[in-house]
C-alpha cells in the first residue's frame, strides 16, 4: 500500500498553531524524516522554535519579511507581498521535489489574512503537494476550500491571554 501524505491546517486566534506544527515537526524529524520548516510572515523576528528544529538537522526557510502592519512595520505592503510570492514558489518547489517527507509551512494561511495571497494560491500550493509527502500550514482564519481539501485541522481557541492584562511575549514561551 502506497504512504499517503496528510495535508494537516492548525488554524485559530489561540496560541500554539505554531508550537503544534513545530512540535509535528521536531517528532518527524525525531522518526528519520527529512523536514522542511518554512515561515511565511515572521521575519527576522527571534524564533526558539527555528533554533531548536535547526539543531535537530531540520531545513529552516525563513522567507516573510516580518509581520504586516504591526510591531513597528515600515515597509510597504508590495515588499510583503513580493515576499509571500516567493515563499509560494519555493514552497511549490520543495513540494515537488520530493525532497521531503514534511513540508511545515508555517503562518501561510495568516499571508492569506493579511492579503499577501489569496485562498487559491494555498489551493495551488496544496495541489503542488506529491501523494507521499506531508504538508502542514498554520495560520488564524477559516478558509472554507482549504479547510474542506485538507485532511486534518485543529482549531486552537483562544479563551484567556495575558496580552490582554498588559504582559508581553516572553522569549522561550511565545517565540
Amino acid at each position: 500500500m502506497e504512504k499517503q501524505g496528510l495535508t494537516i491546517v492548525y488554524i485559530g486566534d489561540g496560541k500554539g498553531k505554531t508550537s503544534a506544527a513545530a512540535g509535528l515537526a521536531c517528532r518527524a524529524a525525531g522518526t528519520g524524516f527529512k523536514v522542511l520548516y518554512l515561515q511565511f510572515v515572521k521575519g527576522d523576528w527571534p524564533s526558539g522554535e527555528r533554533e531548536a528544529l535547526a539543531k535537530l538537522g531540520v531545513e529552516v526557510k525563513l522567507m516573510g519579511r516580518g509581520f504586516v502592519g504591526i510591531l513597528g512595520d515600515r515597509k510597504d505592503i508590495s515588499e510583503h507581498i513580493a515576499a509571500a510570492q516567493n515563499a509560494k514558489a519555493e514552497s511549490i518547489k520543495d513540494l515537488k521535489s520530493k525532497k521531503y517527507n514534511l513540508v511545515v509551512l508555517d503562518e501561510a494561511l495568516s499571508a492569506v489574512e493579511s492579503k499577501l495571497l489569496t485562498e487559491d494560491d494555498i489551493l495551488e500550493i496544496m495541489d503542488a503537494k506529491p501523494n507521499e509527502v506531508h504538508l502542514c500550514m498554520t495560520g488564524h482564519k477559516r478558509w472554507k476550500k482549504i479547510i474542506e481539501k485538507a485532511d486534518l485541522v485543529t482549531e486552537m481557541k483562544m479563551i484567556k491571554h495575558p496580552y490582554y492584562q498588559g504582559i508581553t511575549a516572553q522569549r522561550g514561551i511565545d517565540y
